[in-house]
């Protein structure tokens, strides 16, 4: 098996064989993610969010992006059953963990948005939506230059809009702006990642992919690409998918490879 696997093994000069410490590595991490793939696909999709958001909660800021997807991309119930899960798993409430952990405008903002229980029905009042998307851009170009994610009337439009009347206030606001909300929230992360969650999902999923895909690509980046795979199943996803599919079968290695693959293409 040595011999069959030279990139794994290699003689010193002292003609020794001994496993080539930077592959070995290699191959480890994609044992791991392998089995992190599985075992969220397999999990129970209340306890596998609820076990997310607690994992996100404790790894801080940088983690928060979790928090936002699922609380974003998921339907009204999923979310509701992420919340009874992770009452049963941990005997707290996800709203009182993150009220406790969180400072400042990220905590109104995402207490609120995995608090919120949106309506699904398709009807959406223009008129409406065309008065937000001006509180939105007002918010957001306002002359004291305050972070827009402190501005009331916008935590409470993405909080408690159903998911088409916001993509009518983001397709309004686009009359009004010569950017769309995204573009003119490029340094204010967290609320951008919410807006794309909410309204263009397809473009966040297009950065996770992108993003886990490089050459230089971190280990947060991977799995983020791992999480995303195990638990979209939306036509979006399927679409963004498929544009990557030839960048994953060059760029992935083995049995994760062929899960991945495999999950992609179901």
């Amino acid at each position: 098996m040595r011999k069959g696997c030279s990139k794994f093994f290699c003689e010193d000069e002292r003609q020794f064989e001994r496993w080539n410490h930077t592959a070995i590595k290699s191959l480890k991490a994609e044992f791991k993610r392998f089995k992190d793939v599985v075992v969220l696909s397999l999990m129970h999709p209340w306890e596998r969010d609820a076990r997310l958001l607690k994992k996100a909660l404790k790894k801080g800021p940088m983690q928060y992006n979790v928090i936002v997807e699922i609380a974003c991309i998921r339907s009204s119930d999923e979310l509701l059953g992420a919340r009874k899960a992770y009452h049963s798993l941990f005997d707290r409430s996800i709203e009182e963990d993150l009220a406790s952990h969180i400072q400042g405008s990220e905590r109104k903002l995402l207490v609120a948005l995995v608090s919120a229980y949106r309506y699904e029905g398709p009807k959406v009042k223009e008129d409406t939506a065309r008065l937000e998307a001006k509180a939105v851009l007002n918010a957001i170009k306002n002359n004291d230059k305050r972070n827009a994610m402190e501005d009331d009337e916008v935590v409470r439009i993405l909080t408690t809009r159903s998911k088409p009347h916001l993509k009518e206030v983001y397709e309004q606001y686009k009359k009004f702006s010569d950017k769309t909300i995204t573009e003119d929230l490029e340094v204010e992360l967290l609320l951008k990642e919410t807006v794309e969650c909410l309204c263009t999902p397809q473009t966040y999923f297009t950065r996770v992919f992108d993003a886990a895909l490089r050459d230089d690509a971190d280990e947060d980046a991977k799995k983020a690409l791992t999480r995303l795979v195990a638990t979209q199943e939306s036509e979006e996803m399927k679409g963004v998918a498929t544009k990557f599919e030839g960048k994953i079968k060059e760029r992935v290695k083995g049995a994760y490879k062929d899960v991945l693959v495999g999950m992609l293409e179901k």
